[in-house]
């Protein structure tokens, strides 16, 4: 069935739009003098786009480097989500060790003399680790992943009292939170009515999943970093084992503790399992070391084990509007299987049993999302780049020549492959452009 996506120059312009800020650069420039004593101007400044800020890293004519973060209009809403970091920042750097740069001024109020929320503080100290890491021998990579592993673990030793805000006072209520964001984000584009039809039934079985003991012992709020990856983890140049610091707060919130048991560093990310052979020799060579140097930290700490099957639901429901059904549904059918099995009480699951006829095209569906979904992973990891693709502007040609190259490749291999599984969900072009991630 043909998809109607919003037209190419339609999106592009509403992508501008979420993108623009009216900001008054001088009056920035004047507010970062002030914040710096001795300074008189700013001589020179680096401007950054990330997925939801505008990132200035200005320069003092004595030598102080600030950064100054101006949220996009898509970063979340208006005030909360400025005033909201700042809160957490300055938290984790009363109740830990976390190395954290100085909050010099902040602004949640756009109507201020620059134009727009911002949080003005001093640059991090050090060198990112993506660009140290690949340079890094083997077993600098392992001790610095045991000195993240320690930092995130203060984190998870902080105790709250409830989940993410006042809105969240209890599980239950957090379960429609959750099936109420993904209403919220339903594509205009596939089916409507699937999602709709799905995120309800999700609702029945969630609440009465939350009901169980081992879901609410697993649910105590914590507080992580939403985003911790390379680039937002700042090391010491002569001994990148050191860290020296750790950005992007923004959007932290409490969540139950499952919902991180997933949540591994991207440098110690199990390798999934190429989406076609021909990325079979592209992926890192210590990553298979560093996965196991993550898991052996996790292991010191004591974790309780508990079957995954009980957590993935929850983690999916509010992600159909980005992932599509298929992975939602898939979740439900296996709970609804299972439910004996995981020792669910309340009689049986809430979510319809399918027809072998609806259960054969949900399968066949479901072997395309997990290609697609290892073919996404393969390539952000390959190429070095965020999950949606974005890449800085400095690495933009090299990135996309490398990314062409790779997609040749594999369009290659899949039209010499004479004989494909019958399982295979990539027999030809179409197969292969329709999961594919990125623009071609």
């Amino acid at each position: 069935m043909a998809v109607d996506y919003p037209d190419a120059a339609c999106s592009l312009q509403s992508m501008r739009d979420s993108r623009y800020i009216p900001l008054d650069f001088d009056a920035l420039c004047r507010r970062v003098v002030e914040l710096c004593p001795g300074a008189v101007s700013i001589t020179t400044y680096d401007k950054k786009e990330g997925g939801f800020n505008r990132v200035f890293i200005l320069t003092t004519d004595n030598a102080k480097r600030v950064v100054a973060r101006l949220p996009f209009v898509r970063a979340g809403p208006p005030r909360l989500t400025t005033h909201s970091e700042v809160a957490t920042m300055k938290y984790l750097q009363t109740n830990t060790s976390i190395p954290i740069p100085k909050i010099l001024d902040w602004s949640d109020d756009a109507s201020n003399d620059i134009g727009s929320e911002y949080i003005i503080m001093e640059h991090a100290a050090g060198v990112p680790l993506h660009q140290r890491w690949p340079t890094m021998a083997g077993d600098q990579q392992v001790r610095c992943i045991n000195t993240i592993y320690q930092k995130v673990k203060e984190m998870v030793d902080m105790k709250f009292p409830a989940y993410g805000s006042l809105y969240f006072p209890h599980l239950t209520a957090y379960c429609d939170g959750l099936i109420d964001t993904g209403l919220s984000r339903i594509p205009p584009h596939g089916s409507m009515k699937t999602h709709l039809r799905l995120l309800e039934s999700g609702r029945t079985v969630l609440k009465k999943m939350s009901r169980d003991p081992r879901i609410r012992d697993a649910a105590t709020p914590t507080l992580l970093h939403p985003d911790l990856h390379k680039r937002n983890i700042f090391v010491s140049d002569d001994d990148p084992a050191v860290i020296t610091g750790i950005i992007d707060w923004q959007s932290s919130s409490m969540e139950p503790a499952f919902w991180y048991a997933d949540e591994v560093l991207d440098f110690a990310s199990p390798v999934a399992h190429p989406a076609h052979p021909s990325l079979e020799n592209q992926l890192e060579p210590n990553s298979e070391r560093c996965t196991k140097a993550f898991d052996i930290c996790t292991q010191l700490s004591g974790p309780r084990l508990m079957d995954e099957a009980l957590f993935r639901q929850f983690r999916y429901c509010y992600r159909t509007w980005r992932y599509g059904s298929v992975a939602f549904r898939h979740e439900l059918i296996e709970t609804s299987r299972r439910w004996k099995e995981l020792g669910l009480a309340g009689g049986s699951c809430p979510f319809p049993t399918p027809t072998p006829e609806e259960l054969a095209i949900h399968q066949k569906e479901y072997r395309t999302f997990e290609a697609a979904h290892d073919l996404r992973n393969n390539l952000s990891s390959v190429l070095n780049t965020a999950s949606d693709g974005w890449v800085p502007p400095e690495d933009w040609e090299a990135t996309e020549s490398a990314y062409r190259e790779m997609f040749n490749g594999m369009l290659q291999a899949v039209l010499t492959n004479e004989s494909p599984d019958d399982d295979e969900p990539i027999k030809d072009e179409e197969d292969l452009r329709a999961i594919w991630p990125f623009d071609i």
